[in-house]
């Protein structure tokens, strides 16, 4: 360190000849940035540090990895990588009066042209001034920038390059990201006139002439007014622009986009969309309250619609004062767009004992062992949003002086709270065609794929997702003959119909929808919505009855015929998850959401509905498989259109269904299900179904017809789907062969040897292992057969998952999660103590079982 602090008081002496005789051995590890290479200059790899953070980022000149400073080192020993380029961003109060009211100044903006701006920063009271320098191992030898004249074209040119490359995020997924918009010079200085004009919520048409879409309210003086050419083409007269050339009025916000997250607002003196970071205030000008605003799916807001007020009002916890809260496991999350279902799940999943201790429990063990690079490491990254989430590290109150300072100044120097799950959200979702886009998704659809992801990456001897497993035993009875048969199969969701028929407000749903079509038919404003109030208990009945088998074949009567199918619970699991199925299809076949409050307990009996397996006086039914029929055109083979809804309704591209129908030969949802699971990684996953002409070698369709493989091995597509369960591949090959291939029954084979599952003793698969280096030393001896923690069917609510908006493509999600005793509302970034949880109007919950 002595000799560090020598060269670095030198350095402003140190001639040319000098810095270049200083990186001459270093030359060759310092590489340009290529087309397609990832820079990693705004995170970390293994934290949420930042050029923003105290101790800046330390960019690596040779892998273009980020590293905070508490990482820095970790990965120098392992690497041997020497030199790297240190950004650091400070944000300087400016000196009152010095910058005559402009907006802050970015010096050496060059060195940041992709780096978020904080637009909370956005005053005249601070100001940016960044900072790169050279830093070189082990001796943490300084060399500032710029420095061209002195350093090696080399390196000038590579640190330039580095300095210049835009986010990798946007460059490996660059048809997920839309465009981004820059905040309007108009939006702080923005005059709006007190002319006492209120806009309602619903009713609009143009002041000019009688349009009622494409409308466009003016922010300086409420006009509301036709567009022509915005955003999506839609038709106007163009009165807005119009109005413009005659007042000057430059901003104007379109009806039928403000969200409680924004709007889209309209720049016509710049002529492009903008943003207005003062969009809330500029709105309650006009009597509009952001919270209270949700869009439509077209993205119009015409006079028969009505926003669903109450619901994003009750849900987010509106008009209630709410208290934040700081510290360890009160770390918010930044809304990506449209990632407030990933936000909300992940903060779920990271209150779990099993899973905090599985990830941030063996945090050390996985940064030491992770790949050479951790960003494309599921551990890796699980270990640190985990971390990120608990630390307490980006949770933070601000001191008492800045209390103080925040009641003085309206504006003031925020905290760098929370945390931008940018890297994780890239890696956990990428090759999904849903999951990488800027789209809202469905919560539950991403917890399946997040529990597919931890099973397929063991980081322990216990794998976290265990404590969500349960089996599920199925009735299936012939209504001819009588007999049954018995089979079991794993889940990890316990999905809850809504028994709308059994609302106890029958009366008042009734008179509201006679309001509704009378104001509908008058073009005049529906009336204050009604919401179905539906019991809990009824919704448990409606689980447990009897169902319909659609196109049931009897092995009784050797052809098809009428069967039920009745579930129970072979195990009950550590934490139940309860997913309300609110969403439905429409005529239009866009999933609609089923507006209910149910009354959702607190403590929770399911131990009624324990399998109790095949009774006294009951007759199985023969195990003997359908006749395999292969038309002369296999494209006229029948996809049991059912099960695919049935699919389709859980979220899943209604082709991949179609795809996970017919590979697992119509055996039903429950199978094919399992197949998605196994698939969804695939890049073809969403694409139509291709059937092969008769003959062709397909290994899916050799799966589906049950044939066996060339080398007497069962087909792939079939071993696949039993290891997707949480079996063995080797007690899966071993089950198909015993069962000439029938799926179904390899399933029933399976749990009828329990004997070899214990004997089967599985040598590691290394080509897994290669994939996965975290694998490689936290991955003890696999346990057999499904792993399960069966125990007492009594649970106890301690969090649950809400929806806004209409449909799973569009609204925002929010968690609730009960913590030391109370609950707390987790709303993206915004973290705070919950007054009146909403449970009846959500769409997952989180038990948690009592113990005996």
């Amino acid at each position: 360190m002595e000799r560090a602090a020598l060269l670095r008081r030198g350095d402003a002496q140190m001639a040319a000849g000098d810095l270049g005789e200083l990186l001459v051995p270093y030359m060759p590890t310092i590489r340009v940035p290529k087309s397609g290479d990832r820079v990693y200059k705004t995170e970390c790899a293994f934290s949420y540090d930042s050029p923003d953070s105290e101790g800046g980022l330390y960019v690596c000149m040779n892998t273009f990895l980020g590293f905070g400073r508490e990482h820095i080192e970790r990965h120098y020993r392992k690497t041997g990588q020497c030199v790297y380029l240190h950004l650091k961003r400070h944000v300087i109060e400016k000196v009152p009066g010095a910058s005559g009211g402009a907006l802050p100044k970015r010096r050496n903006a060059k060195l940041f042209l992709d780096l978020e701006t904080n637009s909370e920063l956005n005053s005249d009271d601070f100001e940016y001034e960044d900072e790169a320098k050279l830093v070189i191992f082990p001796d943490h030898y300084e060399i500032s920038l710029p420095n061209i004249e002195e350093l090696p074209a080399l390196v000038t040119i590579a640190c330039d390059a580095l300095l210049s490359a835009k986010s990798p995020y946007r460059k490996q997924e660059s048809d997920s990201w839309e465009e981004e918009l820059q905040a309007s010079k108009h939006a702080k200085t923005l005059v709006q006139l007190d002319n006492g004009v209120r806009i309602p919520p619903s009713g609009w048409k143009c002041s000019k002439c009688d349009l009622r879409e494409n409308l466009w309210l003016n922010l300086t003086d409420g006009s509301v007014l036709c567009g022509k050419w915005f955003f999506d083409g839609s038709g106007g007269n163009g009165h807005a622009v119009e109005h413009y050339k005659e007042t000057g009025y430059p901003l104007a916000v379109k009806l039928g986009t403000i969200t409680p997250d924004g709007a889209d607002v309209y720049s016509f003196d710049e002529e492009e969309p903008v943003l207005d970071p003062h969009i809330a205030k500029h709105l309650a000008h006009f009597g509009i309250d952001m919270l209270q605003m949700q869009v439509t799916e077209n993205g119009l807001r015409d006079n028969d619609i009505k926003p669903r007020v109450s619901e994003w009002e009750v849900i987010q916890e509106a008009g209630v004062k709410l208290k934040p809260m700081y510290g360890p496991g009160y770390t918010g999350m930044k809304n990506l767009g449209n990632s407030c279902y990933l936000n909300a799940v992940m903060q779920a999943i990271f209150s779990i004992p099993e899973f905090q201790r599985a990830y941030v429990g063996n945090l050390p063990r996985i940064f030491d062992y992770s790949p050479l690079d951790p960003t494309q490491d599921f551990n890796t990254q699980m270990a640190k949003l985990g971390h990120g989430l608990l630390s307490g590290q980006n949770s933070k109150p601000p001191m008492k002086s800045e209390l103080i300072e925040q009641v003085m100044k309206e504006e003031h120097k925020p905290q760098h709270n929370g945390i931008s799950p940018r890297m994780f959200k890239s890696f956990i979702s990428k090759g999904h065609p849903e999951f990488s886009s800027n789209r809202q998704q469905d919560a539950q659809e991403f917890f399946l794929h997040l529990i597919n992801l931890v099973e397929r990456n063991p980081v322990g001897s216990e794998n976290p997702s265990d404590v969500f497993r349960f089996l599920v035993e199925e009735r299936t009875q012939c209504c001819q003959s009588r007999k049954v048969r018995y089979t079991e199969r794993v889940d990890y969701i316990m999905q809850l119909p809504v028994a709308m028929e059994a609302a106890t407000n029958k009366d008042e749903l009734i008179a509201y929808e006679l309001k509704r079509r009378e104001a509908e038919a008058a073009r005049r404003p529906p009336p204050e919505l009604v919401r179905a109030k539906i019991p809990f208990s009824a919704c448990l009945q409606a689980f447990s009855e009897p169902s319909n088998v659609e196109d049931f074949w009897s092995s009784a009567l050797q052809a098809k015929s009428a069967g039920v199918k009745t579930s129970r619970f072979a195990s009950f699991p550590e934490y139940l998850v309860v997913q309300i199925k609110k969403f439905t299809f429409g005529l239009d076949w866009i999933p609609k959401k089923l507006d209910v409050s149910i009354d959702m307990p607190d403590f929770l009996d399911i131990s009624h509905l324990r399998a109790r397996g095949l009774q006294p006086g009951e007759e199985e039914l023969p195990d003997i498989a359908p006749p395999i029929v292969i038309p002369d055109d296999p494209k006229a083979l029948d996809i049991d259109e059912s099960s695919v809804m049935q699919l389709a309704e859980m979220g899943f591209p209604l082709e991949a269904c179609r795809k996970a129908v017919y590979y697992t030969g119509n055996l039903g949802a429950e199978v094919a299900f399992n197949w998605i699971i196994a698939h969804m990684e695939e890049p073809d996953f969403a694409e139509p179904l291709a059937i092969p002409a008769f003959g062709e070698v397909a290994s899916s369709g050799a799966a589906a017809l049950g044939a066996v493989g060339l080398d007497n091995q069962p087909p792939e597509e079939m071993v696949a789907i039993i290891i997707s369960m949480g079996f063995q591949r080797n007690l899966a090959i071993q089950a198909l062969k015993a069962t000439n291939n029938n799926l179904e029954r390899a399933l029933e084979w399976i749990f009828s040897h329990p004997d070899l599952e214990e004997e089967s003793e599985p040598a590691l698969d290394m080509t897994d292992m290669e994939n996965n280096a975290n694998a490689n030393i936290l991955a003890e001896t696999g346990s057999e057969g499904p792993r399960i923690k069966d125990g007492p069917g009594r649970y106890e609510l301690f969090g649950f998952i809400s929806h806004m908006g209409t449909s799973t493509m569009s609204g925002h999600y929010v968690c609730h999660l009960k913590k030391e005793g109370r609950w707390v509302i987790y709303n993206d970034l915004r973290v705070c103590a919950s007054e009146r949880p909403p449970k009846d109007l959500g769409y997952i919950y989180f038990y948690h079982r009592i113990p005996s």
